[in-house]
């Protein structure tokens, strides 16, 4: 699994009042990829990691009689799934035995503390173009557009952890470090999914903190910028490596912590789990995480990929998710004017919108609910460990934590929210794109024309007000 995100840009001046050009520096686009082993007979012998979900209840005779065919190296019970080590040539004796619902190759997945932020929230940050799309804030301080700020929901980023200097960045109280975990292993370990102290706090690959800074807000070298959710709590979730890819397994692994978190100390709480990752198939025991999670009343928002008209990403992809294409504003790089100055347009005039290329399209199979801004978004971004800095990254991985805001803000106001509630509405409330063609300014002031179709959009454009307005 790789994170669904395209790194990018300029690194911000420190000087945060008199600064007002910015210079693209670099980009690297995070393509979704995911590796199967193939089965063939000139490697039947050769050892891979598989993930089985099984049709009962896992029991020590099941356990045992599978274990002729592999070693058994990860048991989660509480969606009757298991990880093995195998000669790949034993894949398809593991399919066909009676209790096995599926069996597949672990799918390969892509997306020391310091001092704390002053501010306790950021509630009445700077507003900045993205959130003013989705109409939670407008340009300035004290600028919230919406009467709600997550506070009581609790969001899982199921990411890359975040970076050591986390507490530069974010209030400290809104990071639920009690509940923070690390899990790791996976396919690339030959299917041992094991659990890393700490390790979610020593991320050096940033993009679970940029995914982060969208929900709650950061501090921005002491001045604050406003979240989506800023009164959320977030607990970061390590699936992804330090390279910011994984497994599938792991992932899998993490969803299920979190339902398990929802089915017991936060019961009383609206949990939310943020997935800002994919790959190119739904895992089979990913699949049953995600129907577990939502069983436990979790709702679930993962992006839709960065593979253009390859498709979307899984699981973003899979029906029960909500998931969410990258959109973009055709001014966002007006010439002359800055990203935290920039006045959004009416955000109820589609002709101001468009879908970024690289998004996800929706193939035969595949679910696209929403879009929300992807396009170059700023947040902090660690090219040199334990060095402060922001950067501009674009991607799907971008446009899934605005979503997972909002429906935060939806699940503060009722609590109860189901996760097909929470998708319905997001739906019927979001402005329709259609198909066409916009002329979108680049950072060099040049015009570039970009065109989607139907299957780019989802039901469009979410906004925090119109969904809020539609939420009981």
């Amino acid at each position: 699994m790789r994170c669904s995100s395209r790194w990018a840009s300029t690194n911000l001046s420190s000087d945060f009042n008199t600064f007002k050009r910015f210079s693209i520096t670099a980009l690297v686009i995070l393509v979704l990829l995911v590796t199967i082993v193939p089965v063939s007979a000139a490697n039947e012998n050769k050892k891979i990691g598989v993930n089985v979900v099984l049709n009962t209840e896992i029991t020590d005779t099941i356990l045992a009689d599978i274990g002729a065919y592999g070693k058994v190296r990860d048991v989660v019970y509480e969606i009757d799934a298991l990880t093995m080590l195998i000669k790949a040539g034993e894949l398809a004796s593991i399919q066909a035995l009676p209790y096995v619902a599926a069996a597949n190759p672990d799918a390969e997945r892509h997306g020391a503390p310091v001092d704390t932020v002053a501010a306790t929230d950021f509630t009445g940050g700077l507003g900045t173009w993205n959130l003013g799309v989705v109409n939670v804030t407008d340009p300035g301080f004290d600028n919230r557009q919406v009467a709600y700020d997550g506070e009581g929901v609790y969001v899982a980023v199921l990411d890359t952890g975040l970076v050591d200097a986390w507490r530069q960045y974010f209030p400290q109280e809104r990071i639920a470090v009690e509940y923070a975990k690390s899990f790791g292993g996976g396919g690339g370990d030959m299917g041992n999914v094991s659990k890393q102290p700490n390790k979610w706090e020593h991320d050096q690959n940033s993009h679970g903190t940029h995914v982060t800074s969208t929900i709650l807000g950061y501090s921005m070298r002491g001045t604050p910028i406003n979240g989506v959710a800023p009164m959320a709590m977030v607990i970061p979730v390590k699936v992804l490596n330090q390279n910011g890819s994984g497994w599938s397994s792991v992932v899998a692994r993490g969803i299920t912590y979190v339902a398990d978190l929802k089915a017991g100390p936060l019961a009383d709480y609206p949990v939310v789990i943020n997935m800002s990752l994919g790959g190119s198939v739904l895992d089979a025991v990913e699949k049953a995480a995600i129907d577990y999670a939502i069983d436990m009343g979790v709702i679930i928002v993962a992006s839709a990929g960065n593979r253009g008209t390859a498709g979307m990403g899984y699981p973003g992809a899979y029906e029960p998710v909500i998931s969410v294409a990258a959109s973009g504003w055709t001014g966002e790089w007006l010439a002359g004017y800055w990203w935290y100055g920039l006045d959004d347009p009416d955000p109820n005039i589609p002709d101001f919108y468009y879908i970024v290329g690289f998004s996800g399209r929706e193939l035969a199979g595949q679910d696209l609910d929403v879009s929300a801004p992807g396009s170059w978004i700023v947040g902090p971004y660690q090219v040199n460990s334990g060095q402060i800095s922001y950067y501009y990254l674009g991607g799907t991985s971008m446009a899934s934590p605005h979503v997972a805001g909002i429906v935060a803000l939806m699940a503060e106001k009722y609590p109860a929210l189901t996760a097909a509630e929470a998708e319905s509405i997001l739906e019927s409330t979001a402005l329709d794109l259609g198909t066409g063609c916009r002329f979108v300014y680049q950072p060099s002031g040049a015009v570039t024309e970009i065109c989607w179709g139907a299957d780019a959009t989802g039901a469009g454009l979410a906004t925090a007000d119109a969904a809020l307005a539609a939420t009981p």
